[in-house]
């Protein structure tokens, strides 16, 4: 383990573009299968650097359903190992990450006389697997207790429920905390810095060609190897190994709504066991909204900015209509996001729900590493199998994992602090930043809970470079309601430009800039797309270069 680093931009670009400096490691990707990994190396001692081309977790990491969980679609499945696997990982994550990580009470309803048994064995299973980690016991419920925990339950032809226990978690908040951990261990890691090319000494890749996308600077970094942990786009990165080398990534689109919490009051979550093209479906609260997903779309493009399309919409709306004796239209929705996933498979299969969420590891024959596949779950134990190969590959001395007890960064729970964020052990530095600043304790819009000192910490110590960085990421604005996000980018933008020393033409070009990635997020802007339509009858119940 080396000393700690500042979690400063402009320092860690002068240590992370040292061209005299050899690397034990570089991981490519910041998602959090990439800062996992790099997190994995520095605490075995390796030196380490992670370059992520936009910010960290822009792309699937910052877009899941929210869940830390085991997956009990994946029981149904018989992918045990997956299952026990992500159920011990869930309980890493609640000792590692307490600040950002909790359980949550679940309830599937149940309408027909069969279901309680049979959901109700399957749950009591799910619960033995997780071991003495189990976080919470799973109970059949009477129809009354069953809409206790679900008051806006569709309940006229309800026969009861069934109770069990998962996790939630804020996936980008974790992704920041996940990149301070890397520089609290003394790895570097940097976003807006993409991978242009691979070194190659001898027919071994022994490096990358990185260039700085704000400052337009470009070195060649060398390192005994180099890590491909890009999420969907990991293809791109292994062609610029082998032009010719076949894909492996068969991506799939899932799509989540945010909604109001008067569709969901209460603390429960719902858990829908098997909508029409055979996934389950979840209303879970978060962050005093409700999110309704998710959907298996198949998709050829796989790009930075996936949009949703109209079909998935009714699909969403329309299943958990069943379910809701209040239900939300379209009018209701606040803000509609797209993730891809990156799915493994072999073959030209169109049905991405059946291929496995197994993570996969490619060592090419140049020494690549690449990594991918998985969830967000078990992204420590990817990580941790990553950096075993890793160091094989760099013949680095062998050294155990660290990982299964070390503390993420900010792992404390701060009483008292406000809704906006989940900052943990930084809480009192975000609340210091707030009353030192004239006008901090103002909310940049009356429906957002952000604000202004708050964006200014974002930029001195979270590395937030733009509009989007804060209102997308840092603070979920964009996810909680687009339209009110987009209405607090100009302030956001202001704020920004005088902790950046940046002038009004940049404040300019960074709110027409997030506008526009903002306007895909609203339901009015989701239009139908008829490639690759899928079927979504009403039921009851980019950026690494491909070339």
């Amino acid at each position: 383990m080396r000393d700690r680093l500042p979690f400063d931009r402009d320092s860690l670009v002068d240590i992370g573009f040292d061209s005299s400096v050899e690397w034990d490691l570089i991981v490519i990707g910041g998602g959090a299968t990439g800062l996992g990994t790099a997190i994995d190396a520095a605490s075995r001692g390796y030196r380490t650097l992670l370059l992520e081309q936009h910010d960290f977790g822009k792309g699937t990491s910052s877009r899941s359903t929210k869940l830390i969980h085991g997956g009990v679609r994946y029981l149904r499945q018989g992918n045990i190992s997956l299952v026990i696997e992500a159920l011990r990982e869930r309980g890493c994550l609640l000792k590692n990450a307490p600040h950002l990580v909790h359980t949550v009470p679940f309830v599937i309803p149940c309408y027909r006389r069969w279901e309680r048994p049979y959901y109700g064995f399957g749950l009591k299973l799910y619960q033995a697997m997780s071991g003495r980690l189990s976080i919470g016991p799973s109970s059949i419920l009477s129809r009354d207790v069953a809409l206790d925990f679900l008051p806006n339950a569709a309940g006229k032809a309800m026969r009861g429920g069934v109770l069990y226990h998962d996790a939630q978690f804020d996936d980008s908040r974790l992704i920041i905390n996940l990149a301070q951990t890397c520089a609290d261990l003394g790895a570097v890691p940097l976003n807006y810095v993409r991978v242009t090319g691979l070194l190659r000494r001898g027919g071994r890749i022994r490096g990358v060609i990185a260039r700085d996308v704000e400052g337009g600077r470009e070195v060649e970094l060398e390192a005994r190897v180099v890590v491909n942990a890009t999420g969907v786009f990991v293809d791109g990165v292994r062609r610029m190994d082998d032009p010719q080398c076949p894909a492996i990534i068969r991506p799939s689109q899932g799509i989540h709504i945010v909604i109001g919490r008067r569709f969901l009051p209460g603390d429960a979550a719902m858990m829908i066991p098997r909508t029409d093209d055979g996934r389950v479906l979840f209303v879970i609260p978060w962050r005093d909204r409700t999110i309704l997903g998710t959907t298996d779309t198949p998709v050829e493009s796989i790009d930075v900015e996936p949009e949703a399309r109209s079909s998935e919409v009714d699909f969403l709306l329309e299943h958990v209509a069943q379910y809701l004796e209040v239900a939300p239209e379209r009018q209701d929705v606040l803000s509609i996001f797209a993730g891809l996933r990156p799915l493994v498979a072999s073959g030209r299969t169109g049905d991405t729900k059946a291929i496995s969420r197994d993570h996969v590891l490619r060592v090419s024959s140049s020494g690549l590493v690449t990594i991918t596949g998985g969830k967000w779950t078990t992204y420590r134990k990817m990580a941790q199998d990553a950096v075993d190969h890793a160091a094989k590959v760099a013949g680095l001395d062998q050294q155990p994992s660290r990982t299964h007890s070390l503390a993420i960064h900010g792992a404390r729970i701060s009483d008292g602090f406000g809704l906006s964020n989940s900052y943990g052990a930084d809480a009192p530095a975000v609340q210091d930043a707030m009353a030192r600043e004239p006008g901090g304790t103002v909310l940049i819009n009356e429906k957002l809970p952000v604000r202004r000192g708050e964006v200014s910490y974002l930029v001195r110590r979270e590395m937030a470079r733009t509009v989007e960085d804060v209102l997308a990421r840092r603070t979920r604005s964009l996810l909680m309601d687009a339209g009110a996000s987009i209405e607090a980018a100009p302030e956001v933008a202001q704020i920004m430009a005088a902790a950046l020393g940046r002038n009004r033409h940049w404040q300019e070009e960074q709110v027409e800039a997030y506008r526009t990635v903002a306007r895909n997020y609203l339901p009015d802007q989701i239009t139908v797309h008829h490639h690759r339509a899928v079927d979504m009858k009403r039921g009851a119940r980019q950026h690494y270069d491909t070339a």
